[in-house]
């Protein structure tokens, strides 16, 4: 299954290839616009989602901490 980053990837391409297929140059930079748009709200969410898997890992590891000096 396709991450979200992964998604919005998907969609800038598309938007690059209508604007390859596009005969008006406003309707080409509009789609090249869109797929700059794409590619950076892909960035974003793949650095939100590294960003929520590096706090997940910290927090397993403190709770594992707590548990073995509890123990």
């Amino acid at each position: 299954m396709p991450t979200i980053p992964d998604t919005y990837r998907l969609r800038a391409d598309e938007a690059r290839h209508e604007a390859d297929l596009a005969t008006l140059v406003t309707v080409r930079e509009i789609h090249l616009r869109a797929g700059a748009a794409w590619d950076t709200m892909a960035a974003r969410a793949g650095r939100t989602q590294r960003r929520r898997a590096e706090q997940e890992a910290e927090k397993a590891v403190e709770a594992e901490a707590g548990v073995a000096a509890a123990g």
